[in-house]
């Protein structure tokens, strides 16, 4: 199929997926892509043991490249290239060794070249562990030709 020819949805997709092929960090993460489209993104992952901090729970900053994966996903969702202009986390609770969780991008607001995502990233059983909040800047052109 030509991309001409996509649903919005499936260049979402497509999109999301080309972004996570070009990255190091999804493999060495084990990211999954659940699902993208247009403004939205769900990734999930498992975490390891070398992903915990001191207290032996998840490190900040896993937690925030998951909620991060998922925000840049949803912001290129349209085929035009956009980098994170800005962005905060509040951390809700702890998630330990062998829990999974889903970063749940949702776009709020699109207004020129600027972008407002929440994302909000939960265990599988459902259990807030943080909110993030992004702010994206398109830089022009497309992210697959």
């Amino acid at each position: 199929m030509k991309f001409a020819e996509m649903s919005t949805d499936a260049i979402a997709d497509e999109v999301a997926r080309t972004l996570m092929a070009r990255e190091g960090t999804a493999a060495a993460w084990g990211l999954t892509l659940e699902e993208a489209r247009e403004g939205y993104a769900r990734v999930r992952m498992e975490v390891r043991d070398d992903m915990l901090n001191g207290h032996r729970t998840a490190h900040g900053g896993m937690i925030f490249a998951l909620a991060d994966s998922a925000f840049a996903y949803a912001c290129n969702s349209r085929n035009v290239a956009t980098v994170a202009q800005g962005a905060t986390i509040h951390f809700l609770s702890a998630a330990q060794a062998g829990e999974t969780l889903i970063a749940e991008a949702q776009e709020q607001m699109l207004v020129g070249r600027s972008g407002s995502y929440i994302v909000e990233v939960r265990t599988a059983d459902g259990r807030a562990v943080a909110s993030f909040h992004g702010l994206s800047r398109s830089t022009g052109g497309a992210v697959i030709s």
